[in-house]
């Protein structure tokens, strides 16, 4: 799989997130930041990126835990991406910051085993 691809892929989820957010689909939004998350992780700046959106539909929907959460994480982010990350983790405050966990079905194919 190549880097483009993937680049395709991370731009697309967090472009459906934005769109569905601004038709108030919260969930469903999330859930492709989420995957953007999964899919930018080991990029600084896609991965701050996806955080920051995670923040800012926390502020839309008023989630005080993930707002504080998404500020802790944009700022984790920016100091350890480079050094590790935890994959397939998928960046929202339902989990653990640190916690690995399986490349979700529909993405796999965008990582290398």
């Amino acid at each position: 799989m190549t880097q483009q691809l993937l680049r395709s892929e991370y731009h697309k989820h967090l472009e459906l997130g934005k769109k569905l957010m601004k038709i108030k689909d919260y969930k469903t939004a999330f859930y492709h930041f989420e995957n953007a998350h999964i899919l930018g992780q080991k990029h600084l700046w896609k991965h701050t990126v996806s955080h920051y959106w995670m923040l800012i539909l926390g502020i839309k929907t008023k989630n005080s835990k993930e707002i504080v959460g998404q500020i802790f994480r944009i700022l984790a982010s920016l100091l350890f991406t480079l050094i590790w990350v935890p994959k397939g983790n998928t960046g929202g405050t339902n989990i653990s910051s640190m916690k690995e966990i399986p490349i979700r079905k529909e993405l796999k194919q965008y990582f290398r085993e």
